[in-house]
């Protein structure tokens, strides 16, 4: 078990964060839409509760999430993707502006809608939620504007992530084109994939970060059956030739291999202490993962870091984001919380 980040490389990191270049996020877009209100009845036309709201909200959801996250760390990004060219569309872009990102790298599409969820919750549940959406690939033509628009946009930006949401953005042949473009570059290219995407349209990335159900279902997709994290890193680098990875274990923490430094797998804890929602906490830990890594630091360091920040939104409700007061104020609880 590795031993937490020292205050001094945790200061130094961070304090780090808004001199950074321009990261530059790739991925499915759309919108996550809140509905809240009490259960006080059941309806009298069916066996289903009537929900009386109080409050609605809309947030920059899926990949637009990782951005929002590292606004709200103070560090600028640039965010790719394909939105519809319906009013959602323009929403979407209004919610972009309204969190002062740019517009930049949307690339839009009439042939699918602009991915919208709506959550439909109580303070104690979810009830259930209403996706609209498209889980076809986009089209040639499309994949060839955002290829585009990306390596436009390459020179003036530092690392890559890619964000699989399995929505159709990221085909194997952008996900290649821009993995050889930027390699080329030699900057870092970070995914964090879907379980329904065939491992190999990763192959060559420089980070990969799985959550643990995604990495066995990843590794059975390459023919194997292992279960021991272990064995399942060892496929994953191999296969994939993947310089760095991290698998996220929820209560148990984090994994992890750098094989600059060893091909042996470490361990982190978890840093979480009271879970209220998960959303959003993946899209937290790989924007400060390579956050982290593009400010110097070692692949463990950038993980506690990762691990703070998702320990921060999983005590929220919602889709949420974190800032440097919040990561700073829950390193130090972390801190205490070690040495008792």
């Amino acid at each position: 078990m590795k031993s937490l980040i020292t205050k001094e490389r945790f200061e130094e990191i961070v304090s780090k964060f808004e001199h950074l270049k321009p990261l530059l996020v790739v991925g499915d877009v759309g919108i996550d839409k809140y509905t809240y209100g009490e259960v006080k009845r059941i309806s009298p036309e069916a066996p289903v509760p009537v929900l009386e709201v109080t409050k609605e909200w809309l947030k920059l959801g899926l990949s637009a999430n990782i951005s929002d996250n590292l606004k709200a760390l103070n560090i600028n990004s640039t965010l790719c993707g394909v939105i519809g060219d319906d009013q959602n569309a323009n929403i979407f872009e209004m919610l972009l502006e309204d969190a002062e990102l740019s517009t930049w790298g949307m690339v839009r599409c009439d042939q699918r809608p602009t991915v919208f969820k709506e959550r439909v919750t109580t303070m104690t549940q979810q009830i259930c939620r209403i996706d609209y959406e498209s889980l076809d690939y986009i089209s040639a033509d499309v994949e060839k504007r955002l290829v585009d628009r990306i390596v436009d946009l390459s020179d003036g930006h530092e690392s890559l992530i890619l964000e699989d949401y399995a929505k159709g953005t990221l085909s194997e042949g952008l996900i290649q084109k821009l993995i050889a473009h930027y390699n080329g570059m030699n900057k870092l290219v970070a995914v964090d994939p879907s379980r329904t995407t065939p491992p190999t349209f990763y192959k060559g990335v420089h980070l990969l970060k799985p959550n643990r159900v995604e990495a066995e279902i990843m590794v059975k997709h390459l023919g194997y059956t292992e279960k021991k994290i272990e064995k399942i890193a060892e496929i994953l680098i191999e296969k994939l030739a993947v310089e760095k990875l991290v698998v996220t274990l929820g209560a148990d923490g984090m994994a992890l291999v750098d094989t600059k430094v060893s091909n042996e797998v470490s361990f982190i804890p978890t840093a979480a202490n009271e879970v209220f929602d998960v959303s959003g906490a993946g899209d937290t830990a790989i924007a400060l993962l390579v956050s982290a890594l593009q400010a110097g630091a070692t692949l463990e360091e950038a993980a506690w870091i990762g691990n703070c920040g998702s320990g921060v939104v999983v005590g929220k409700k919602g889709t949420a984001t974190v800032n440097q007061k919040e990561l700073r104020a829950f390193y130090q609880t972390l801190v205490q919380r070690l040495n008792q």
